[in-house]
């Protein structure tokens, strides 16, 4: 879609049917950078960053991966959100983070400044990581946009344990540390996906008493998809939602390629339907995270993430849509 004239529309990625989708840009989707749009809706944010993984390091390849995988989608029409999201609202790719892999917390106080400035700009970031102790950071800069939040969590794991060999920021202790900051709302926040054995039962009663609720895999087998979308909807209301799905929350046959890997969890497909049964959900920052190209096997996981990223920016493209908003789209800049 070739906008240079029209100020009125947002520029789009580089037309399929003349570039190859094999060639051409490397940015999510081939979409325009940052710096070649004067104002967007949505950034998408790459943050290869790992040092807070636990098990199987190699996350911090994630974004360059996850970017390459994304040049598989035919990026015009979401079908089963009925929406063109690229057509609708000005998306770009906002670059990667430079952040030290040396310093947990330094990595983090480069993050969230990063992410201020991003969404300073107006957009709304859809974050790609990375080992998911980059959400604390986007959940900071989310907040201080937006207010406290509901965390809306799709993850093998909790992610709330105290510590790691003493270590207070890991990519497993990120929620409770943003509890901790008073980030979400009370009451309101949800992991799903979770499953496989803990290292003990505290690990459930302490995530219980910072009020998360938790919707297990096997939960999901008895209650099926429609029930499990309403509990998503009554349990965020209609407040502030942060979205953050570990890629790991798929079955290792749909996901091999991340750093901490649990059997009995979803399929592709119902991850797909569960993020589909989200519009009308307030969302205000996405990330998806874990992906790790070292274990993975002909773009499998990368391709999920992609696709997870993309489903994120049509529910974007629906909510601005739905709250009558005009796009930022299109200063005039030549893509």
């Amino acid at each position: 879609m070739d906008t240079d004239n029209d100020n009125s529309r947002p520029i789009g990625p580089v037309d399929a049917t003349v570039v190859p989708r094999f060639a051409g840009a490397a940015t999510f989707a081939r979409m325009p950078e940052i710096d070649r749009v004067g104002r967007y809706d949505v950034a998408v944010l790459g943050v290869p960053f790992d040092s807070g993984t636990s098990f199987r390091p190699g996350a911090r390849f994630g974004p360059t991966a996850v970017r390459q995988a994304s040049r598989h989608l035919r990026p015009a029409q979401h079908v089963e959100l009925g929406i063109a999201p690229f057509e609708t609202i000005q998306v770009v790719d906002a670059g990667d983070v430079a952040a030290t892999p040396f310093d947990i917390e330094a990595a983090i106080g480069q993050i969230e400044g990063h992410a201020r400035e991003v969404v300073a700009g107006g957009g709304t970031i859809v974050a790609i990581g990375g080992d998911h102790t980059i959400a604390l950071p986007l959940l900071r800069a989310a907040v201080r946009r937006k207010g406290p939040v509901a965390l809306l969590h799709f993850d093998a794991h909790l992610d709330t344990w105290d510590t790691y060999f003493d270590a207070p920021m890991t990519h497993g202790t990120v929620f409770r540390r943003a509890f901790e900051e008073g980030l979400f709302v009370e009451d309101h926040s949800m992991h799903v996906g979770i499953r496989g054995p803990l290292y003990g039962a505290k690990d459930v009663t302490d995530d219980q008493k910072m009020g998360f609720r938790t919707m297990r895999t096997s939960d999901l087998d008895v209650l099926g998809h429609e029930a499990a979308l309403a509990a998503i909807h009554e349990r965020v209301d209609d407040l502030p939602v942060y979205l953050s799905v570990d890629i790991d929350v798929l079955d290792p046959a749909f996901a091999p390629g991340t750093g901490t890997p649990e059997v009995g969890g979803l399929t592709s497909r119902e991850l797909l339907r569960l993020l589909r049964g989200l519009t009308g959900v307030d969302l205000v920052g996405c990330d998806v995270v874990e992906v790790a190209p070292a274990y993975d096997h002909a773009e499998i996981t990368a391709l999920a993430a992609a696709t997870v990223a993309f489903d994120m920016i049509a529910l974007l493209a629906r909510q601005h849509v739905a709250s009558g908003a005009t796009s930022t789209a299109g200063d005039g800049r030549a893509r």
